[in-house]
């Protein structure tokens, strides 16, 4: 399934540079490990981050599970509106937590979309 994996592959390079933006703000804002606030703005990017792994979590197998039992190219693409919607959260959430919305809702709802869908198909397959 390359196209899930490419996708996948984007979603952990994207999860690497939203760390890296976290350690950038870390030395930018001064907040010495092992805090986790101190300045709001260093609290933005790192609650972008946490939530962005809290929803990998799902999302990866997720995608799997749909690309196998669905659509690898469906998949894939939903699961590039996934990583679209990561990039607004950031931009919104930084910018001022109160516009995270747009961008949480293109990262939940195809997350969601993969996650049922899969599950769905192989509910199916196993029935048949």
């Amino acid at each position: 399934m390359p196209l899930i994996e490419i996708v996948v592959g984007l979603a952990l390079v994207q999860l690497v540079a939203f760390s890296m933006l976290v350690g950038r703000a870390r030395g930018k804002y001064n907040i010495e490990a092992p805090a986790t606030t101190g300045h709001e703005m260093f609290d933005r990017y790192f609650r972008v981050h946490m939530n962005t792994v809290e929803m990998i979590i799902v999302f990866i197998p997720a995608i799997y599970l749909f690309g196998k039992n669905i659509s690898e190219p469906w998949g894939a693409g939903i699961g590039a509106v996934y990583l679209i919607g990561r990039i607004l959260f950031l931009k919104g959430y930084v910018a001022d937590p109160k516009k995270r919305g747009l961008g949480f809702g293109l990262s939940f709802i195809p997350t969601m979309i993969l996650l049922l869908g899969g599950l769905g198909g192989a509910i199916c397959q196993a029935i048949k």
